[in-house]
């Protein structure tokens, strides 16, 4: 027989611990993927585990076009069933939206906007990935890239930046890259002193 978690029961009325004025009631955030969603700000509450077995089952994304906005609750979060703090997982280097994770509980809250947000980025089937070291750490990467990328392009000005990105292509493509950056980097090129 299979239970039902906590918030589920028809007698358990949870308080959003989001938006802290709506109630969490039974909802679904996409066919067979059963949630709590606040009556307030409209952030949905649900479990990993009944994520992973709507997976089995998920259809194929379709494409987004439109414009998709998505709220964000950059404040620390407690867990509607553990109360505990939950933690926040970035989606992408680009997107500021970060997704929450309770770990006591394996529950997911998502603010409103952000799951039609990880559909457009087609994210939504690899959500479960989302919360592991490897993708946060390409996260990291990709965010020290873009600093990195910033701060070239205010040392060198866009126009010097764009002619360095094409010579060192050029230099990289070539069979000849040992003597290019030799001859590049040398005092004096011409010199046999």
């Amino acid at each position: 027989m299979h239970l039902n978690p906590p918030y589920f029961r028809k007698e358990n009325n949870v308080q959003c611990t989001s938006c802290e004025q709506g109630q969490l009631v039974g909802s679904h955030l996409a066919p067979l993927l059963p949630t709590k969603s606040c009556s307030h700000c409209g952030g949905h509450f649900f479990y990993l585990a009944d994520y992973l077995r709507w997976l089995e089952q998920a259809p194929k994304p379709t494409a987004i076009d439109s414009e998709i906005e998505a709220n964000e609750t950059n404040k620390a979060m407690l867990c509607p069933v553990s109360g505990r703090l939950m933690r926040k997982y970035r989606i992408t280097h680009t997107q500021p939206h970060k997704v929450d994770l309770s770990t006591s509980v394996n529950g997911i809250w998502l603010d409103k906007g952000e799951w039609e947000l990880l559909e457009q980025e087609g994210l939504s089937l690899v959500l479960n990935k989302i919360f592991t070291d490897p993708w946060q750490r390409n996260i990291r990467l990709g965010k020290t890239s873009e600093v990195l990328k910033a701060q070239y392009q205010a040392k060198f000005g866009d126009q010097t930046y764009q002619k360095m990105q094409a010579l060192r292509q050029e230099i990289h493509d070539s069979e000849q890259k040992a003597e290019l950056l030799a001859y590049l980097v040398a005092e004096d090129p011409y010199s046999v002193t």
